[in-house]
């Protein structure tokens, strides 16, 4: 029954993983681009808020959700579907890593400008262009790793 239950909370933390991800990446961006220095402001705060609510507590629950999983279902780690997952989930949290720290600057740069009554600084799209590029591959490495998971090749 335990596997089922871990199962069952390793599909539904890769959602809230995959789902939080694009959808503040969708808010964030949309909201950049109105340019409405208030909307980014508060849509920033809750990014920063979601990314450390949903995406910090999936990101450390999934390897040790799967790597039980794997443990238990009796999948070799050097299982070609398995391995590339755990290559391509490395490479999503790496991207993450630097994002958390963007996000929070991009939600500081926004909330400054808010305050003062000013247009969004210059270096905020720079920022926002970098965050965005580390977004890709993070994107591609989870459609690639569900996948695997579902398909498992061989």
């Amino acid at each position: 029954m335990d596997v089922i239950v871990v199962k069952f909370l390793h599909v539904l933390s890769s959602t809230f993983l995959f789902g939080t991800g694009v959808g503040t990446a969708f808010y964030l961006l949309v909201a950049s681009r109105s340019r409405n220095v208030q909307v980014v402001a508060a849509i920033a705060r809750y990014v920063v808020v979601a990314d450390w609510i949903f995406t910090a507590t999936t990101i450390v629950f999934q390897p040790l959700s799967g790597l039980y999983l794997a443990h238990r279902l009796g999948y070799p780690l050097s299982s070609p579907w398995l391995y590339w997952s755990i290559v391509l989930f490395v490479i999503a949290a790496l991207c993450w890593l630097p994002v958390v720290w963007i996000q929070m600057r991009l939600r500081d740069m926004a909330v400054e400008a808010a305050n003062r009554g000013e247009e969004l600084p210059l270096r905020y799209h720079g920022y926002l262009g970098a965050w965005a590029a580390l977004g890709v591959p993070a994107l591609i490495s989870f459609l690639v790793i569900f996948y695997l998971m579902v398909a498992r090749p061989a």
